[in-house]
Formats: C-alpha cells, sequence, structure tokens
C-alpha cells in the first residue's frame, strides 16, 4: 500500500513507521492516523515482524493534532464522530512499540508517544502538553498517562500552564525510559526492538499485557494476574526451550509457539 503521511519499512523482524508530515511538523491529521492504523494492522497481522518502532523527524515526532482540522468543529460534530478515538489503535497493539522522540513532541504528538510501550528520547525532545493556550485540553491521554508516568503535580502543572519538558527532565521523572544523542536514536531504538524481536513473541506479548496491567488494576489482583499468565508460559514449546538452552549453555531457538 502507498502511504501519504507516513513511511513504512521492515528492517528484519522490526517494523518502522516514520510520520512524514515535513511540513506540518508531523501534525496529526485524520489521513495520517488513519495510515498509522493500517500500517499498525499490517504489522500486527505480520508474524514475522515481533517490535515496532515509531518515530518521525529531527525536528519533531508530532507537533501536536491538526488544529486546521478541528478549529471547525462544534460539540456535536466533535460527539457524534468520536473525535481522538481512532488515535487509540496505538495503545492497542499487542506487539510492543518503541516511540523514537526527537525535536517536538506536543499535544496529540506527546499522547501518542505515551501511547506506546517505552520512549527513547534524543538530547533534543522537548514534550509538552500545550492544549490550554488553545482553550481546549488534552483529549487523547494527556490529562491520564502523563499523570501516571510523572505524578499529579508535575502532570498538572504541564496541563495547566503548557509548559514543556526537555528531555533530561523527562528521563528524570520517568517519562522515557532513556536519552541519547540525536545522532544515534534510530539506531538505538531499533537495536532495542530487535533485542524485543529476537525473544518469544508469545511471552513478550504477555510480558506486555502483564505490565499494561498494573496500570489497570490492585496490586493484589495484578499480582495474581501475573501468577498465572507465567504459569500460562509453560504450556509453550518457547520456554521450554530458553530453560533447557540455559542448562545446555547454548542460545536459544525461539520458534514463538
Amino acid at each position: 500500500m502507498g502511504y501519504e503521511n507516513i513511511r513504512v519499512e521492515k528492517r528484519g523482524k522490526v517494523g518502522l513507521i516514520t510520520l512524514d508530515r515535513p511540513k506540518a511538523l508531523n501534525a496529526l491529521c485524520a489521513a495520517l492516523v488513519a495510515e498509522l492504523s493500517t500500517a499498525l494492522d499490517a504489522f500486527e497481522e505480520d508474524e514475522k515482524i515481533g517490535c515496532v518502532v515509531l518515530t518521525g523527524s529531527a525536528k519533531a515526532f508530532a507537533a501536536g493534532a491538526d488544529i486546521k482540522e478541528m478549529q471547525p468543529l462544534d460539540f456535536t460534530q466533535a460527539y457524534l464522530t468520536d473525535l481522538i478515538t481512532p488515535w487509540d489503535r496505538v495503545a492497542r497493539n499487542r506487539k510492543p512499540i518503541i516511540a523514537a522522540v526527537a525535536g517536538y513532541a506536543l499535544g496529540g504528538g506527546c499522547e501518542l508517544a505515551m501511547m506506546c510501550d517505552f520512549i527513547i528520547a534524543a538530547d533534543t525532545a522537548k514534550f509538552g502538553q500545550p492544549e490550554i493556550t488553545l482553550g481546549t485540553m488534552p483529549g487523547a491521554g494527556g490529562t491520564q498517562r502523563l499523570t501516571r508516568f510523572v505524578g499529579k503535580s508535575k502532570a498538572m502543572e504541564m496541563c495547566l500552564t503548557g509548559r514543556m519538558m526537555d528531555a533530561e527532565e523527562a528521563e528524570r521523572c520517568g517519562l522515557v525510559s532513556r536519552v541519547v544523542a540525536a545522532d544515534d536514536l534510530i539506531d538505538e531504538a531499533l537495536k532495542a526492538a530487535e533485542k524485543i524481536a529476537d525473544f518469544s513473541l508469545p511471552v513478550v506479548m504477555l510480558t506486555k499485557e502483564s505490565v499494561n496491567r498494573a496500570y489497570e488494576t490492585t496490586l493484589a489482583e495484578g499480582i495474581r494476574f501475573e501468577r498465572r499468565v507465567f504459569h500460562a508460559t509453560f504450556a509453550t514449546h518457547d520456554q521450554n526451550e530458553g530453560m533447557t538452552a540455559f542448562l545446555e549453555k547454548r542460545s536459544p531457538q525461539f520458534e514463538n509457539k
């Protein structure tokens, strides 16, 4: 399929999606989001893909939603069309997604990055939720995911003032997993994705589901869920192969089953 707003590549077992609206700083228009959903569906169905990297340009991961599309809408149109909800496709992805963020990740761009499983940031990255300056508020999880990442006080400040957070602060408060030099960003993200993709895909997916459960339930219920999923891995070929390989002092040959 041909795409107009994104670029899609396969790098071995890794799918690479690059947001590509340079003149609009990768603003998230409906067409881009639809293409992103299609690309993720294709990678989800591809048995050879074990992890996805989502990135933008050196200047902007995504500077926000496309305000030109949103400005004319009234409440009824926003509600009946369920504005923003199609973006949730990223959060629903079963295979891991790594956000590789350089430059601006603002508003919807910050929210899109937070929908991914973890963020590797270039030292040029800037994160923020500036919707308050436009007379509105975050609508793609900004008040919810950001609060879970950085805590109430910092999230409240950012959402109420529109202040941006640089990469160093983002790492310090847990929004990003680590910061790398801008020139190394894609290589580092691909390296992490390749490592994940070399593991057992069903076990990777179960692990992702278990970590996400920590944000959705109590500690006691989360531990119970984790324990049962851990038990379930003993029904897989890959668990037996991984432990056998360890005892035999060799590299495991996972078959994703």
